[in-house]
């Protein structure tokens, strides 16, 4: 049997026998790393190109997190940059990061990049969590 690793990007193992539990969890306990973590480590985005490469999993996971931990939903719809600032994810000054909602229960997250000082904006890419079932 392969060993489990949790990829997932909120944590699972409640979920899971109490031996697959344990295993997660020792996983866990030998990275040192958060389950909840929205990174691996402090991460500053430089550019737009870096925003566009890597910013969708840094937002997904945030997006999931705020299925699971109401006062986070609030902080990040309240304030995105300054919630992903206070997990140590800088972004470049012209990001603007915006949450829709749409009459909608899920938030979509809107990133977008401010061209030539002014207000024009270029939508770099938005991510919404849906359910999909298939057959």
């Amino acid at each position: 049997m392969q060993p489990l690793t949790n990829t997932a990007p909120v944590p699972f193992a409640r979920y899971l026998p109490a031996r697959a539990n344990r295993r997660i969890g020792a996983d866990h306990a030998q990275t040192g790393r958060d389950a909840f973590a929205l990174a691996a480590g402090a991460t500053r985005l430089e550019n737009s190109a870096e925003v566009e490469r890597f910013l969708p999993d840094i937002l997904g996971r945030a997006l999931a997190r705020c299925w699971i931990d109401a006062e986070f939903r609030h902080r990040f719809c309240s304030d995105p940059r300054t919630t992903l600032a206070s997990h140590k994810i800088e972004l470049p000054a012209i990001i603007d990061i915006e949450v829709v909602h749409h009459g909608q229960k899920r938030p979509m997250v809107v990133v977008s990049e401010r061209q030539g000082g002014g207000l024009a904006r270029r939508r770099l890419l938005y991510l919404q969590l849906v359910m999909v079932a298939g057959k």
